[in-house]
């Protein structure tokens, strides 16, 4: 026996579909605006079997209805948490944006499948409607990131409910040393881990010192001064409390006598980078902020000498290199050849490499 909502809705939608094949464009509209009224006005108390219900009634009206009354329901059902699901994903898929971004902006309705379906083929009015939803998973996220055009991209940056992956941030920091305004809105997230901001400030300043060097020649060494304290002082001010915390971790390890090369090891395998950053330090005997300066060179050198240093192993080493590749998004390296380099490194020539480093550290301070 079929319930008393399946048949209050088979009433409703044949004296609907009455008034719609033989009524004007103008009554068309103002049934939709009856109906819309009467959910919008009651929506709260409404039940599941009530929103099927309505959910049918808006599915035949939308068929028969032009686009300035769809882009009306649009704005009217996007804000409603409980909004019928059927509806909201069509009007989602509209391709006429002023339809769907009302909707891809704002309804809690819609579902993760079709919003990165939507991502993925529909155009860059619908993917920047996208980037300003209240939250966006790493997984729409991705597909923003890799679809979208520079304005999509810088909305979705731009965006703090929007959670970022590894992968995405790798190849938006890479796309900054291209983008001032990019470089920019990545520095600005609160949740931007500090290997990814230490390449953006450094990817930066570099930047900034070729422009301001090519305004002014004349005062080239005295702007190379100026850049390196201000990269500087933005790396102190990027310290965050987990960076402080991996520092502490490793400085108790290592004055208990715990930290060795196979927990620094352990550290990097675990793709963790401030303790990484900070155990080489301990074992090198050098300060945190020389050994990161030194880890996130472009070219490996600097981790290699850090590690001859400290005396570690090639296959420690590799472990090493392999994260900071990761995290930074670099292309596949030649571990091979890399190993035979470290291998005929000689100690006392990484020692003296260091000492550079410290003294370039120390004129910096």
């Amino acid at each position: 026996m079929r319930s008393k909502s399946a048949k209050s809705s088979e009433n409703l939608l044949e004296e609907l579909q009455a008034a719609l094949s033989h009524g004007t464009v103008a009554r068309r509209v103002e049934t939709l605006r009856r109906v819309t009224d009467l959910f919008v006005g009651n929506a709260v108390d409404y039940s599941d079997d009530h929103i099927r219900v309505f959910d049918d009634v808006f599915q035949c009206l939308i068929e028969q209805i032009e686009t300035s009354a769809r882009v009306l329901l649009a704005d009217r059902l996007a804000p409603i948490a409980a909004a019928p699901p059927k509806i909201i994903r069509t009007l989602a898929l509209d391709e006429i944006i002023e339809v769907s971004g009302p909707v891809l902006s704002k309804s809690e309705r819609l579902d993760e499948t079709t919003l990165i379906e939507i991502a993925r083929t529909r155009s860059q009015a619908h993917l920047k409607a996208i980037s300003l939803r209240r939250v966006l998973s790493e997984a729409l996220t991705d597909v923003l990131v890799t679809r979208g055009n520079e304005d999509v991209v810088q909305s979705t940056v731009s965006n703090p409910g929007a959670e970022l992956s590894e992968g995405s941030l790798s190849d938006l920091v890479t796309r900054a040393e291209r983008d001032d305004e990019l470089a920019a809105c990545i520095g600005l997230r609160a949740d931007l881990p500090r290997h990814h901001y230490l390449r953006l400030v450094a990817k930066a300043s570099l930047n900034v010192r070729r422009k301001l060097e090519a305004a002014h020649p004349e005062l080239a060494d005295e702007v190379s001064s100026v850049v390196q304290e201000a990269a500087q002082r933005l790396r102190a001010a990027a310290m965050t409390k987990q960076t402080e915390m991996a520092r502490a971790l490793v400085r108790s390890l290592h004055e208990d006598g715990r930290l060795n090369e196979f927990q620094v090891t352990t550290f990097a395998e675990q793709g963790k980078f401030d303790e990484t950053n900070a155990g080489i330090a301990a074992l090198a005997g050098v300060a945190v902020e020389t050994a990161e300066a030194m880890m996130i060179e472009a070219r490996t050198e600097g981790v290699m000498i850090l590690a001859k240093v400290a005396g570690m192993s090639w296959p420690s080493v590799r472990a090493i290199i392999a994260m900071r590749e990761k995290l930074s998004g670099g292309a596949r390296i030649d571990m091979l050849t890399l190993r035979d380099t470290y291998e005929a490194l000689r100690s006392s020539t990484a020692q003296q490499v260091l000492r550079f480093h410290r003294m370039q550290q120390s004129a910096t301070a």
